[in-house]
């Protein structure tokens, strides 16, 4: 692993606060996707079936985009003493292999009292579009 996980304490923390990073959505990621979800609906994997549909082409698993806000809680917003509690996700617009997509926290909430932050989840495409949206709650610990 070459990548630093963020050590944020709970009193650093701030309304407001935000991080984000970008992913490019490729072929062999939708691939690794489906075989470990066991995810093989033609949509995702089958571009003969894909054309054939309205998108026109294979459409990146929604809980794949998902799952990177994973790693912003996990990685970024809080980091290392985060303990996920839930996440929603609201999926607005298909995401395409070949997409350059950003992943965006922004804390919204903070209690003290319950060591809980309620943050703002995000992914847009290259064009600026929203993806997915939702709210995470997670506790640091």
């Amino acid at each position: 692993m070459t990548e630093m996980c963020e050590d944020h304490k709970l009193e650093e923390i701030e309304v407001g606060q935000k991080r984000k990073f970008s992913v490019k959505i490729t072929e062999s990621l939708v691939n690794k996707f489906a075989k470990i979800s066991g995810d093989y609906n033609p949509l995702h994997v089958d571009e003969q079936y894909a054309k054939s549909t309205k998108f026109g082409k294979r459409v990146c698993h929604g809980m794949l985009l998902g799952s990177f806000f994973s790693k912003m809680v996990g990685m970024h917003l809080p980091g290392k003493n985060a303990l996920y509690f839930s996440q929603t996700l609201n999926f607005k617009l298909p995401c395409f292999i070949n997409d350059e997509v950003t992943v965006e926290g922004e804390v919204f909430e903070k209690s003290l009292a319950s060591r809980m932050l309620t943050i703002k989840t995000t992914i847009y495409n290259q064009e600026g579009k929203c993806l997915v949206d939702g709210i995470a709650k997670v506790m640091v610990r």
